[in-house]
């Protein structure tokens, strides 16, 4: 199993990952998914206790290029992207195919509005059992996690998707996973980006890995430490990563030497 900087990173597919959510469901297993970008590794590399949320969680997807890059030169050649808000879109497809509704958590009453009428057009079968903007927190307390849990379990989602940003929304989740009766999966600003507030990168800069520039362009103020600090760390430590491992002092999938 591959770790970048300490953080487990799945091989895996949108078709996978769906997969996996149909058969966990079906046999009532719940959890969450990350969805990890270079953000959530080096979060996570600095955070332990961070870096302990990602690595159970039930699957963590290469959500950024740099980790799917990543993930190729450690040996998995055909890794592909499993971004976020695409994998959203995904299972909205088979959940509205398989009739299992979804619960939207996260962002402003207004974007939660556009968002359902987004993706009640784009997915006509699709069920959306219920949303809640909560209010916003620095952190989330455990009395609003369990109030928050326990509307959502009244409406009986399969899936609950978590759109509170990173690190935020992962530690929601883990808060949630014993009582939430839902798989949770976080998928950051996608709720924005199908709700129209935020505009998404074009796919070729995607593709070249370049989003980050066509945010930072964006927010500034908000993103220069994540993009202009943490990028350059990351190709530094797994550069590193890669030539000890080269050298044979790190074993792939060793979480402890792969730090």
């Amino acid at each position: 199993m591959p770790y970048i900087l300490g953080s487990r990173i799945d091989a895996t597919s949108y078709a996978q990952v769906c997969d996996r959510l149909v058969a966990c469901l079906a046999a009532g297993q719940y959890g969450y998914v990350v969805a990890a970008n270079v953000h959530v590794v080096m979060t996570a590399f600095w955070q332990r206790q961070y870096q302990r949320i990602v690595n159970n969680a039930m699957i963590v997807t290469p959500d950024g290029m740099p980790l799917v890059w990543g993930l190729r030169l450690l040996g998995i050649k055909k890794q592909s992207r499993v971004y976020g808000p695409d994998l959203m879109l995904a299972w909205c497809d088979r959940a509205a195919q398989a009739n299992l509704p979804i619960y939207l958590y996260g962002a402003t009453t207004e974007t939660l509005t556009k968002l359902e009428q987004n993706l009640r057009l784009q997915f006509p079968g699709l069920t959306i059992a219920g949303s809640y903007a909560p209010p916003y927190r620095s952190a989330i307390s455990l009395a609003e996690v369990t109030a928050d849990v326990a509307r959502i379990n009244a409406t009986k989602p399969a899936v609950v998707f978590v759109g509170l940003g990173c690190p935020k929304q992962e530690y929601w989740m883990v808060a949630a996973e014993m009582k939430l009766e839902a798989i949770a999966i976080g998928v950051g600003a996608a709720f924005d980006f199908h709700a129209g507030t935020v505009s998404q990168s074009p796919r070729w800069m995607m593709n070249l890995g370049l989003e980050w520039c066509y945010r930072f362009m964006q927010e500034p103020g908000r993103l220069w430490r994540r993009y202009l600090i943490n990028n350059p760390m990351f190709v530094v430590l797994f550069g590193w990563q890669l030539l000890r491992r080269k050298l044979g002092f790190a074993k792939q999938g060793n979480r402890q030497t792969d730090r």
